[in-house]
């Protein structure tokens, strides 16, 4: 084990804290170049085009947890051809459901203005970009995909490079085409089209190694229905997990909206502490992910603690350094994000919920990595599901008696509760990695392909 160092878990996981940093700027270039065109309706319109769509195509998240999960696990027994069969799966979906999407458009977009209408003008532009962005579906859910893989095979360095280009792209196109050439809103969703496109190729690139093994394109072995049935099983099971988990965030707006706009604006310019802390949480989740993945496809259950423990040391220490930083600099953020002087009064006094925050949510963070990489799917799913009503519960207690405090302490406890549950499974995934005499180590080419 001499190899599973504090050092290899910094070199998975620091690519991917600075892979997620360019998210929220990629996302204000876009809302700045329509912002210049000098009306509302740009802005509200991109606003909505580009939440529906990443709504649609989150749902597809599980592609990229299941890929890395099961990859590693493939990596880790040393099975080269699973190894690039899975990307070929993963590729086939991400078509075959991008595919879909593009002739269910039209009523995805009634849908999408049924749940959130908006005015006839900001519809009609909005409508626009969408039917610009709904074409590159096959390359957005192919980069989940993509992305997946390179996480297991630990070349978290070529995320980093692909978001980079992807988003650099993206915002450049804006630029120019929104602004520079005057096409506007469909400008944006020119640049976005792009860039998703452009990203799945530089993916398949990054991922070339896999046309050395000829596994990747045998039928009998990419269409295996054993295989192929358990990757179903392993997405379907992440797929109602991350539904409850989005049910938990949309239901905690939902609620916090019954205060009135100023508390609803305070939860709103809060939560990005939350998304900040995801962001910095998930390069160490995703060390879990492939290092446990690797340990659990070797059967090898010293190797799975030890990364654990790696993972899980780094995980809490950075949670603590955001509670520190949230706790010293969160008014100044506040005052960043908000310039209301009620909102600002209404975030501060809820402040403590958010420097609370990152010190209860690292565990259900580090231990989701953790059973995803060992693929013990239905436990996340069966204990998402736990968690989901006591978080319920929590909110009916809470929220009569405390108003606006115990939905954040209601928030909270579904962070414990997701935390507590999946320990208690732990134990049952260290027996699940066979003690003894590990699988064979993993080969030049299941490891580098």
């Amino acid at each position: 084990m001499s190899d599973l160092t504090h050092a290899r878990v910094l070199r998975i996981a620091i690519p991917v804290v600075l892979s997620n940093a360019t998210v929220p700027i990629l996302g204000a270039v876009d809302t700045g170049v329509a912002g210049r065109m000098g009306e509302a309706v740009p802005i509200a319109a991109v606003g909505i085009g580009a939440i529906a769509l990443t709504t649609i195509y989150w749902i597809f998240g599980f592609l990229r947890m299941g890929t890395t999960g099961m990859t590693a696990q493939a990596i880790g027994a040393g099975d080269a051809d699973e190894t690039v069969a899975l990307l070929s799966r993963a590729l086939l979906i991400a078509a075959a459901a991008g595919v879909a999407l593009i002739l269910l458009q039209p009523a995805l977009f009634a849908a999408a203005f049924a749940l959130s209408p908006a005015t006839p003008p900001v519809e009609a532009l909005a409508r626009d970009y969408m039917a610009v962005r709904i074409w590159s579906a096959p390359a957005a859910i192919a980069v989940y995909g993509l992305t997946g893989w390179l996480i297991a095979a630990e070349r978290t360095g070529a995320v980093l490079v692909l978001q980079l280009v992807m988003n650099g792209t993206n915002m450049a196109l804006s630029l120019w085409l929104g602004l520079g050439l005057g096409l506007g809103v469909p400008g944006i969703a020119w640049a976005t089209f792009a860039a998703e496109w452009g990203g799945a190729a530089l993916g398949l690139w990054l991922c070339r190694g896999v046309l050395a093994v000829p596994a990747w394109r045998d039928p009998a072995r990419v269409f295996d229905p054993v295989r192929l049935r358990r990757m179903l099983t392993v997405n379907g099971d992440i797929l109602i997990r991350s539904v409850l988990l989005q049910a938990t965030f949309l239901s905690f707006v939902f609620v916090g909206a019954r205060f009135g706009t100023t508390v609803l604006a305070a939860n709103q310019v809060l939560l990005q502490f939350v998304y900040i802390t995801a962001y910095a949480l998930d390069g160490f989740a995703f060390a879990a992910e492939a290092l446990v993945g690797h340990a659990f496809g070797a059967r090898a259950r010293a190797r799975l603690r030890r990364a654990v423990v790696l993972t899980g040391a780094w995980g809490a220490g950075m949670a603590a350094a955001m509670a520190l930083a949230y706790g010293f600099g969160g008014t100044a953020l506040i005052e960043t994000l908000a310039t209301d002087p009620e909102v600002r009064a209404a975030a501060r006094a809820f402040l403590p919920w958010a420097v609370l925050g990152p010190l209860v949510a690292v565990w259900s963070f580090m231990l989701d990595g953790i059973f995803i990489g060992a693929t013990r799917t239905r436990d996340m799913r069966d204990m998402m599901a736990v968690s989901f009503a006591i978080y319920v519960l929590a909110a009916l207690a809470l929220v009569p008696m405390f108003g606006n405090h115990g939905l954040w302490a209601a928030l909270t406890v579904s962070f414990l509760a997701r935390a507590v549950t999946l320990g208690m499974r732990y134990p049952a995934l260290e027996q699940a990695a066979e003690a003894g005499v590990p699988a064979p180590a993993p080969t030049p080419a299941a490891r580098d392909v």
